[in-house]
């Protein structure tokens, strides 16, 4: 479980393709506290399992699954990545609670300066916006954000200079894809009254033939 406050910018320093799935060497600078090997980690918001670390260094491997459901397949070595380890009994939780299990990618279709402030426009599939709210939370690349609008194909966020500075969301440029995860709560909700209503409708889409196979516990868990 995570908040979705990254707590570094860090970078893939390599990859090797491993039987359909990707071993990734991930720099954290200025990482203090190593990490262990078999803690969580999230990578651009999706939990992965550390199998290798040394100091700054650690590595994890992302399955053909999360490959599929996250860009981390499109990240080359030097690209940024948003860092956050899990979090602990008694920690604030300042952004909303994150599971790190990627539910699909939108694309980047706008940024627009407002002020000090930044609108970012996504495209994404409508079975996604279905389970936001304006006003609600959801994480992009493990950024935990307040939606502006929720429209059928799209939402928008407004970013704060602190975020885009901090985050990979300040270097992205349109058409590039993000990791989104919608909200837990609303997630239930939705399976439990398409329940109810029998699961045909625009519901339908959210239960686990739709997209939130959740592996817990498992080096892939990004879905």
């Amino acid at each position: 479980m995570f908040t979705g406050l990254v707590e570094a910018l860090g970078w893939i320093e390599g990859f090797v393709d491993e039987r359909g799935g990707r071993r990734l060497t991930v720099c954290w600078p200025g990482l203090v506290e190593g990490l262990a090997v078999g803690e969580s980690v999230a990578v651009n918001g999706c939990c992965l399992t550390v199998v290798g670390s040394a100091g700054e260094r650690f590595e994890v491997q992302a399955g053909p699954e999360t490959l599929a459901r996250t860009n981390l397949g499109e990240r080359a070595a030097g690209d940024r990545v948003n860092l956050e380890r899990a979090l602990r009994v008694g920690d604030r939780l300042g952004g909303h609670f994150v599971q790190g299990h990627i539910d699909g990618t939108a694309e980047l279709r706008e940024r627009r300066e407002e002020g000090e402030w930044e609108y970012q426009r996504y495209a994404v599939d409508e079975r996604w916006t279905r389970l936001m709210v304006e006003k609600g939370s959801i994480a992009v690349d493990g950024v935990s954000l307040t939606l502006v609008t929720v429209e059928r194909d799209g939402f928008s966020v407004m970013l704060i200079p602190h975020t885009l500075a901090v985050t990979t969301l300040g270097w992205n440029r349109p058409g590039m894809r993000v990791n989104i995860e919608t909200d837990l709560l609303a997630k239930h909700v939705a399976k439990l009254l398409g329940a109810v209503e029998g699961a045909d409708g625009a519901l339908a889409g959210v239960d686990g033939s739709g997209g939130g196979a959740v592996r817990f516990g498992s080096v892939e868990a990004g879905g």
